[in-house]
């Protein structure tokens, strides 16, 4: 038990130092929620709805690049550097090590979802029930679960360059067309019917839902599961390949 407390702990430390966490997960989406809710005015004619809402959209926006960017630089970083293998060969069981990464990461979406709830709450003064409270931050935490596995499937890439860019890339992508930073609306017809069978919508519109009263849509979920399903498997295919290599 011992051994597990100690790399949990270790864990927690590493990702609480690394500076891609700092500026996305923390720093960014409370800035734009500032930024579109107190500086820029949104149009909508209810106010206070539209600063629940976007807070929920820059929860979600913070949780999907804690897990896209944050955990797949770090899993390459690891590999490149040798620390993956040097812990192979340590008596550190596998899934000790496997437990300590995901209780990291999930204090870390805990974290951040707590902070920018916060945040909302002295800039905005947004008020929503305790159940909604709770609802939409366990819908954010385990709605996180498919952008978990593309972390890992952006950590089997080679080279930390590369991760970076190409989880930039996802992370911005998935924020636009998951209608993060704008309402889905407002964008081409195109972008919408796209929008909506990606991850990031159906991630945040379960947390749209709630603060308005309503359940996630069960499309949503089901949206969600199969992402996480196809993720889970071509990552663990990959992996598979790279150690017979």
């Amino acid at each position: 038990m011992n051994i597990v407390i100690a790399q949990c702990k270790a864990e927690l430390l590493r990702i609480f130092r690394n500076p891609y966490y700092v500026f996305w997960s923390l720093l960014m989406p409370i800035v734009f929620y500032f930024i579109f809710t107190r500086v820029v005015s949104s149009g909508m004619e209810d106010t206070k709805l539209w600063e629940a809402h976007y807070l929920m959209s820059m929860a979600a926006f913070s949780v999907m690049g804690s897990a896209i960017m944050t955990l797949g630089i770090r899993l390459v970083q690891e590999r490149t550097q040798g620390w993956s293998t040097f812990m192979r060969i340590t008596p550190l069981p596998s899934s000790v090590y496997f437990f300590g990464k995901m209780f990291g990461q999930t204090m870390m979406h805990i974290f951040s979802i707590i902070l920018i709830f916060l945040a909302g709450y002295l800039i905005n003064g947004v008020s929503l029930s305790a159940g909604q409270w709770l609802l939409s931050g366990l819908w954010l935490l385990a709605g996180s679960l498919p952008f978990l596995a593309i972390g890992t499937l952006i950590g089997a890439m080679k080279r930390v360059d590369t991760a970076s860019g190409v989880s930039n890339a996802i992370y911005m992508v998935f924020a636009i067309t998951g209608g993060m930073w704008m309402p889905l609306d407002i964008l081409p017809q195109i972008m919408q019917r796209i929008g909506k069978w990606l991850p990031a919508y159906n991630y945040g519109n379960g947390a749209w839902e709630i603060i308005r009263g309503h359940s996630p849509n069960w499309s949503n979920v089901f949206i969600l599961l199969c992402y996480l399903i196809l993720f889970m498997l071509l990552s663990s295919y990959i992996r598979k390949k790279q150690e017979v290599v």
